[in-house]
């Protein structure tokens, strides 16, 4: 049995991991924190992994508290640099355990990312959408800041340039973000959970990969695939992608 602490186990994601976990035949559940909650070896009663679900502020902290209280741990909080990444990667080289941070546990999100990657070299044009509940705290998605990372690092190795955009005047910000080149806008409305849309087109044709969570159940499956990985990746690891055969 693989023995899992869940921190941030109060709120709406850190709950539905922990029911997760719960019904899972391989995992039992030996530690739920929360904010107020030390991380201490003791606390988190004898855990292998560590589930890490709070919010951006005190994510890297508590990554760096459970690598060195002897976990390994599973991120799935966003917000997360390049800069905080090789802390996180320097810790976990210290302590000799491993962490997994990912922007994104959903497998049809995943699978998003990855085909916008293989597609953005061959549109002119690229734009993303993303689209959440009115409770998320940070804009544009994680989800879509990896995106957008990844859809520039294509079309830059491929030589592609930035797509065109004749637009001059813009007080409003209407055409959202702009994330190297690639413009990210954010929807925020009552009724939705986790949505995106990457949007490529050339002359006459147009390419639309959308991805749908309805509800924060659809992320488990990501989640204790990593929990069940984690042990065998060695360091940091950055996106669920490179723990699935893809």
């Amino acid at each position: 049995m693989k023995k899992v602490a869940v921190v941030g186990a109060a709120g709406r994601m850190g709950r539905t991991v922990c029911e997760a976990v719960n019904s899972a035949d391989d995992m039992e559940l030996v530690a739920q924190l929360d904010a107020g909650d030390p991380i201490t070896a003791h606390n988190l009663n004898g855990a292998e992994v560590a589930v890490e679900f709070t919010v951006p502020t005190v994510s890297e902290d508590n990554v760096h508290a459970l690598l060195k209280a002897g976990v390994n741990v599973v991120v799935g909080t966003t917000g997360w640099t390049a800069e905080k990444h090789a802390r996180a990667q320097k810790t976990a080289k210290e302590t000799g355990k491993n962490v997994l941070i990912a922007s994104n546990f959903g497998l049809s999100a995943v699978f998003t990312m990855l085909f916008a990657e293989k597609a953005a070299p061959y549109f002119e044009s690229v734009e993303i959408i993303e689209l959440h509940h009115p409770d998320k705290v940070d804009a544009p998605s994680g989800t879509a800041a990896t995106t957008a990372v990844a859809v520039v690092e294509a079309r830059k190795n491929a030589g592609v340039p930035a797509s065109p955009d004749a637009t001059e005047l813009d007080p409003k910000g209407a055409r959202g973000a702009n994330l190297d080149g690639v413009h990210v806008h954010a929807v925020r409305l009552r009724g939705l959970n986790a949505h995106e849309e990457v949007l490529l087109g050339n002359p006459g044709e147009q390419l639309v990969i959308r991805q749908d969570s309805f509800n924060r159940e659809s992320f488990m499956p990501g989640v204790l695939l990593a929990v069940r990985q984690i042990e065998d990746y060695p360091g940091l690891t950055i996106g669920l992608d490179k723990m699935m055969d893809i």
